[in-house]
């Protein structure tokens, strides 16, 4: 049997980044406490977790001492009242994230109305929307909600740095036909776009596709449903022990990929198991 293992599969730049910033954080302060997850991956919170590192759901909650902020980055507000507070902060925020940030209070000070193509519950979405506070904003997941919105004038569109180039394109074309002026951050990082061209290109070779990652990741998820649209037998998966036996019955090809938060140690576990079922 023969596996295709993605080249890009794995932490991307801004998750590199910002675990490389926790456990450096964590050897200077000793007490360490993150402002929801570092990053969208369990085992790894669990790894930083033994290295003293609490996740604390709100900043009612952090106590006095140092804070970082997760690749997803936090609301403006949020991050006045860790400010207010006094606190050491370590700002983990992945810059293509702050980049986003920073187009959304533009765009909103100069008068359009913001709308972020994105999930409207994920923690980067919630804190892009903090941002653009001079002004109407809006959230849409696909065309579907964008043609659901009312005419505006001026619009100006960012995306979630996960979402997918066809995705965001298909918005802005609706958009094209019903506003009279258009402004477009096209804030998508250029790891996502790579990942899942090579997933795709995967996917179309193999008689299997394993993507790994977080099922609280949001990006793992939409690579595997790139993939699921492609491939039907689709498998999303965390660990290695979740991968079954009976999946590899008449496959010739095996794929895997794995999304931006998913530790290395991660992948190379699931290839051995692989290997050791496919014998």
């Amino acid at each position: 049997m023969e596996i295709l293992l993605a080249k890009s599969a794995g932490f991307c730049f801004g998750v590199t980044r910002a675990t490389k910033m926790a456990f450096a954080a964590s050897a200077e302060y000793g007490r360490l406490c993150s402002l929801g997850p570092v990053i969208h991956s369990p085992q790894l919170v669990a790894k930083l977790a033994e290295q003293g590192v609490e996740v604390v759901d709100d900043v009612e909650g952090l106590p006095p001492g140092a804070v970082i902020i997760r690749s997803h980055g936090v609301s403006a507000l949020e991050m006045q009242r860790i400010v207010d507070r006094g606190l050491t902060v370590v700002d983990a925020t992945c810059p293509f994230v702050k980049k986003a940030q920073k187009d959304a209070a533009c765009l909103s000070r100069e008068g359009y109305t913001v709308v972020i193509v994105g999930e409207a519950d994920h923690p980067e979405v919630r804190g892009i929307v903090s941002y653009a506070d001079s002004g109407p904003v809006h959230v849409v997941a696909d065309a579907r909600q964008a043609q659901a919105l009312p005419r505006f004038d001026k619009i100006g569109v960012i995306a979630q740095t996960t979402q997918s180039h066809e995705n965001l394109q298909e918005i802005v074309a609706l958009f094209l036909k019903s506003c009279t002026e258009l402004r477009v951050f096209n804030t998508i990082c250029d790891a996502t776009k790579v990942r899942q061209d090579e997933a795709r290109e995967i996917a179309r070779q193999v008689d299997l596709m394993l993507v790994i990652g977080g099922f609280n990741s949001a990006n793992t998820t939409r690579l595997a449903q790139i993939c699921r649209d492609i491939q039907p037998q689709t498998k999303h998966i965390e660990t290695a022990d979740q991968v079954e036996s009976g999946w590899f019955s008449g496959v010739e090809k095996v794929g895997l990929t794995a999304g931006a938060s998913t530790p290395r140690w991660l992948i190379d576990e699931v290839l051995a198991r692989v290997k050791v079922l496919v014998k």
